[in-house]
């Protein structure tokens, strides 16, 4: 039984380092306060559409919340393009491209409920089981953490060696068509978020994961000090 409970606390210990990467993408995505004016500044990307940079912020909120599932769709959003009012900003492709963003984004959130549940799950069942969540969580934590902390810094390494070509990967991997091969001549949306935004965004994630991994190590240490 112990040696099941301690497989638990792994899997429970795993849940919750893929909870917090998912909080570390939305986190960068929804609550850095000035993020976009700040990157679509250093690539100039409301002048390569001819908007104002009030104008792509409103549109950029309005995608954002496409994202998470609080608004119906992206092809009724207008602004004024290079002085002409009321121009749809994304085309066929970029709203179709954008849905299958959002498909990915809100399983994502799905996805963190489960394991949340689930790690909610296996607290109880190694306690209703007689465990010491005292004993079995805090060294459980320091290895699971300390092996998936491991493998997170391998492969963001591995990816920052050439991010052009992961980034290919990834859409690859995670998407079935092509909608993704956008055209700066023709497609608003590669024009905002050029591969540059794309490399800081995925930098900047794995920063705040990486203080939301150290604070799991570290309040594992100490619980298994206090609780030795």
């Amino acid at each position: 039984m112990s040696i099941l409970r301690n497989i638990l606390g792994i899997i429970f210990t795993f849940s919750l380092m893929i909870i917090l990467l998912i909080s570390s993408v939305e986190v960068v995505a929804y609550y850095i306060p000035g993020y976009y004016r700040y990157e679509y500044a250093k690539y100039s990307s409301n002048e390569k559409v001819g908007m104002n940079m009030d104008e792509l912020l409103r549109i950029s909120n309005e995608m954002m919340d496409y994202l998470r599932g609080k608004r119906e769709k992206l092809s009724d959003i207008s602004a004024t393009i290079k002085g002409r009012p009321d121009v749809l900003f994304f085309n066929e492709k970029e709203a179709a491209h954008m849905k299958d963003v959002r498909n990915l984004f809100i399983a994502a959130i799905y996805l963190r409920r489960i394991l949340l549940i689930s790690c909610i799950l296996i607290l109880t069942v190694i306690k209703l089981s007689g465990g010491s969540l005292k004993k079995i969580l805090p060294r459980s934590l320091l290895i699971g953490s300390g092996i998936f902390f491991a493998l997170f810094i391998c492969l963001g390494g591995i990816i920052a060696s050439n991010f052009s070509k992961y980034f290919i990967v990834f859409h690859q991997i995670f998407f079935n068509n092509d909608l993704w091969i956008l055209d700066p001549a023709t497609d608003n949306l590669i024009n905002i978020v050029p591969e540059g935004f794309f490399f800081e965004t995925a930098r900047n994630i794995a920063i705040i994961y990486a203080v939301f991994a150290a604070a799991v190590i570290v309040s594992a240490i100490l619980l298994r000090r206090k609780y030795k």
